[in-house]
Formats: C-alpha cells, sequence, structure tokens
C-alpha cells in the first residue's frame, strides 16, 4: 500500500532540514579537532632548549650571575650555567675536554694558551687592583709599600694566576718585597681570607672589592703603579652549540652587557 503524497513529502522535507543541520556541526567538530591536532603538532615541533656551558674568571662571579639571567630572560629557550675558577685552572680544564661552549678569562696570556682549542677572543672588559684591607682598615694601610709591613699579614693569588701576575708585575715595578701569608688559586680566595679576618690585607680587583664593601675595605692603587687586566672571550670549537655560544659571547660587547659590566665597576674594553 502506497502512503499518501502529503506524508511522504513532509518526510523528505524533514529529512532535508535534518540533514542540513547536521553539516554545519560536523563542520565544527572537524575544526575543533583539527585545532587541537594542530596545537599538539607544534608542541611537539618547539625547538627543544639551548643550554650553555660557559667557563669564566672567578673574579666575574657575581657580575655573570646578573647577566647571564638578563641573557636568558631576552633570549627564551636558552639556559646559561657558569663554572668560575682562576683562568689557569679554566684553561686546564679546556685542554682536558671538559665539555663546555665558551671560556672567559681575566688576562689574554691564559686565553692565548687556549687558542687551539677557541675561536677569535674578544675583549669584553678590563679591571685593576685595589688593596682590600679588614673592614675599617685598622692597621692604616694607605699605599703599596706598606704591604711590606712584616707585622702584616697579606695574602696574594699565586704567581700562576691572572691577579698573582699582575700582584707581581705591579710590585716588582716599585722594587716591594711582599711576603705572603699564603698564595691562593683565584682571586676570590684572596677576598675571601681578608674578609673572614685571616688576613689584614691583599690584593684583589676592584670588582672584587666592590662585591664585598660592606666586609672589607678598598684602598686605590694610582694608574702609574697600577696594571690593567684585559678580561677576553671566545667561543670553544668544541662547542655542540656553535651558534648560540657565539651569539652569548657577541652579546657581552652590547650595550646592555656592557651597562652591567660597568655598574660591577668593570672598565670599557
Amino acid at each position: 500500500m502506497s502512503l499518501p503524497r502529503t506524508l511522504t513529502g513532509r518526510r523528505t522535507a524533514a529529512a532535508v532540514v535534518t540533514a542540513a543541520l547536521l553539516v554545519p556541526l560536523a563542520a565544527c567538530s572537524s575544526d575543533t579537532d583539527g585545532g587541537k591536532d594542530k596545537g599538539k603538532a607544534a608542541g611537539t615541533s618547539a625547538a627543544p632548549e639551548t643550554k650553555l656551558t660557559v667557563l669564566a674568571a672567578a673574579s666575574l662571579t657575581d657580575v655573570f650571575k646578573t647577566a647571564g639571567a638578563a641573557y636568558e630572560k631576552s633570549h627564551p629557550g636558552t639556559t646559561i650555567t657558569f663554572s668560575f675558577a682562576g683562568s689557569q685552572e679554566l684553561v686546564a680544564q679546556v685542554a682536558q675536554g671538559a665539555p663546555a661552549d665558551a671560556l672567559v678569562t681575566a688576562d689574554t696570556k691564559s686565553m692565548d694558551k687556549a687558542k687551539a682549542d677557541t675561536g677569535t677572543p674578544t675583549v669584553i672588559a678590563k679591571n685593576r687592583l685595589v688593596i682590600a684591607t679588614v673592614e675599617g682598615n685598622p692597621h692604616k694601610v694607605d699605599e703599596l709599600k706598606d704591604l711590606a709591613d712584616p707585622k702584616l699579614k697579606v695574602v696574594l693569588a699565586a704567581p700562576e694566576v691572572p691577579a698573582g701576575k699582575y700582584s707581581k708585575k705591579i710590585l716588582d715595578a716599585q722594587k716591594i718585597t711582599v711576603k705572603p701569608v699564603s698564595q691562593e688559586p683565584n682571586v676570590r680566595a684572596v677576598l675571601s681570607k681578608v674578609e673572614l679576618g685571616e688576613a689584614d690585607a691583599g690584593l684583589v680587583y676592584k670588582t672584587d672589592a666592590e662585591s664585598a664593601k660592606d666586609k672589607v675595605d678598598a684602598v686605590d692603587i694610582p694608574d702609574a703603579q697600577n696594571a690593567v687586566a684585559a678580561y677576553p672571550a671566545a667561543t670553544l670549537k668544541d662547542s655542540k652549540h656553535a651558534e648560540a655560544a657565539a651569539a652569548f659571547v657577541a652579546w657581552l660587547s652590547t650595550p646592555e652587557a656592557q651597562k652591567i659590566l660597568q655598574d660591577a665597576g668593570f672598565q670599557k674594553p
């Protein structure tokens, strides 16, 4: 038995309307799923984080922590780990194949010893020596020749350390003989001895004394009697992140980095 034409027409119209309603719903579902898939794809295709290791002279300890934080903020995805020590120790580490990406020393001679393992170095800052004394300067140390007093406990950086080389250079030039109670492996160790009262005075960089100005006093040394310390920076040839390492070394010469260095007491390159 055939259905009435009116009923057949109604069912056909209803089917058409239903199909029309399902089409946009299906499209919405497809877009939503596609968006999720795209989001997942975007997440999985993100560049991996770059982790740089920088070997740096001990006298850069405080300023490089500040500089590193600034660099990471302006370069998302890059993190920097610093390893601080005397420049001679850092050069030895490089020679032994220590995994790192860049090297910054407190003198050009140390960097020269590592030239087979580095790119072309760039001097990023300079520094000068001062006499650090116990807070209040109770022994009234006013100039270099006062360090020759046998009653004074003086500590110096070891001769193979850049700060030790600079110290010897200026003392020899003034014909001043100092018998230190100890010779330390890096300039920060010299500063620590004075801070703790284990020494009455020591020769450190101006920036070291500035970093501990609430614990030690600094006696300036006239430029004519002083030595200028240069800080070269270079990438390491064995770096696994050559481009990122080069970018960081180049950044150290930018106005942003130079302001951080100079605010800490370092001089212009």
